[in-house]
């Protein structure tokens, strides 16, 4: 049975993308994470922003499919906007930023890059992807 993930890419007003630095590594992704028992992908994006960030957002639609075969995972990126909160640190996340697509960090998780590209490249469509 695949696991579940559910992730947000949320815009600000100038095109940048919101990045999450990671406690446990240094590496930058985009917020969120699995999904719990009775939840659904939607409702998961949206607690685990704010349990990562202090931000509250608000799902505006899904971009993404993203299937995970050697992790058995099944992600789901869903197009956010922000709507309060005040951003804060939390034991996931140390450093949180805005940045412009050309200035997305060398040290972000490839399969979030790849998600990332896919955000600024189409935000019409479903992307449906096997990611390794």
């Amino acid at each position: 049975m695949p696991t579940l993930g559910a992730f947000a890419v949320i815009f600000d007003k100038e095109a940048r993308i919101f990045l999450c630095h990671r406690t446990d590594r240094d590496m930058w992704n985009l917020p969120g994470g699995r999904v719990e028992t009775h939840e659904t992908p939607w409702e998961a994006v949206v607690r685990e922003v704010e349990e990562e960030t202090g931000l509250h957002v608000q799902v505006e639609r899904l971009i993404g499919v993203y299937a995970v075969p050697q992790k058995q995972d099944l992600v789901f990126n869903f197009l956010c906007r922000a709507t309060g909160g005040a951003l804060r640190h939390s034991p996931e996340s140390d450093k949180l930023d805005w940045f412009r697509s050309n200035e997305i960090p060398a040290n972000t998780l490839p399969r979030h890059v790849e998600r990332i590209k896919h955000a600024y490249s189409d935000l019409k469509s479903v992307h449906l992807e096997i990611q390794t």
